[in-house]
């Protein structure tokens, strides 16, 4: 079990809550192991009825960790970020996602594959992707225009706009929006209530309610992941790393 991912079960909820607060609860490579674990587990435990994810911290999470780029290693078997997005992408159980802070990347991305967000006040919302030399990713080119519009999609995922909270509840990106200092408590009712309800029934609404097939997310994912990869190479991307570090605006002249 990895000290960056709090795991409980109380009343049928599997509670997870990212904790690497001193670094934004950026993800890495065994934070995705452990989320993609524990995402399997709930769709196995019968006494597991609905998941509620959130993080520690004001933040929920910047995205993917910077230095797993930077310091690329071959893992054994399935990337650790590939098993997440299966994972979470073809997850049967209902999950309840409580934003407290800035989400980012795939922070943003992940949610789209969640079944109820709700965000704190101090929550807002940004895929920085072109701003990085990057692409979307997690089906996001998919998903997020189906979610909230090309209009909106637009400006996130080209521009690289940053929702507030009450933006992101207008896009129809989360939910609901709550005080922060009640926003885990809240989200925490509303995973217990479910829980509580007929599980075959509850799962195959939320099949019903998705509407587009596991084949197609996934098809989805896996050309974007091309063009990730291709970028991630490009001299775009060099620059943008460059100039992160040399605290300047990038030049893609």
């Amino acid at each position: 079990m990895s000290k960056n991912l709090i795991v409980s079960v109380k009343n049928r909820v599997l509670s997870l809550t990212i904790n690497r607060p001193e670094l934004k609860n950026a993800l890495n490579r065994e934070l995705y192991a452990s989320l993609a674990d524990q995402l399997e587990r709930s769709d196995q435990d019968k006494q597991i009825r609905a998941v509620l994810l959130t993080a520690n911290g004001d933040t929920f999470t910047a995205g993917n960790d910077l230095d797993d780029f930077l310091h690329p290693i071959e893992e054994s078997g399935t990337p650790s970020v590939i098993r997440f997005l299966k994972a979470i992408s073809e997850c049967e159980t209902p999950i309840i996602v409580a934003v407290n802070g800035p989400a980012v990347g795939i922070g943003l991305t992940m949610l789209l594959h969640c079944d109820m967000v709700y965000a704190g006040k101090r929550a807002h919302f940004r895929a920085p992707f072109t701003h990085v030399g990057l692409v979307p990713e997690a089906a996001s080119s998919l998903l997020l225009p189906l979610a909230v519009g090309n209009a909106w999609a637009n400006d996130l995922l080209l521009a690289g706009r940053t929702l507030n909270a009450d933006e992101a509840l207008a896009s129809g990106l989360i939910s609901r929006v709550y005080e922060d200092d009640v926003l885990v408590t809240e989200s925490l009712k509303i995973a217990e209530q479910i829980a509580g309800l007929a599980p075959n029934s509850v799962k195959q609404s939320k099949r019903l309610i998705r509407g587009i097939s596991t084949e197609q997310i996934q098809a989805q994912m896996k050309r974007e992941g091309v063009v990730f990869t291709q970028q991630l190479a490009s001299a775009e991307f060099k620059e943008s790393i460059a100039a992160f570090f040399e605290k300047r605006a990038p030049n893609f002249s």
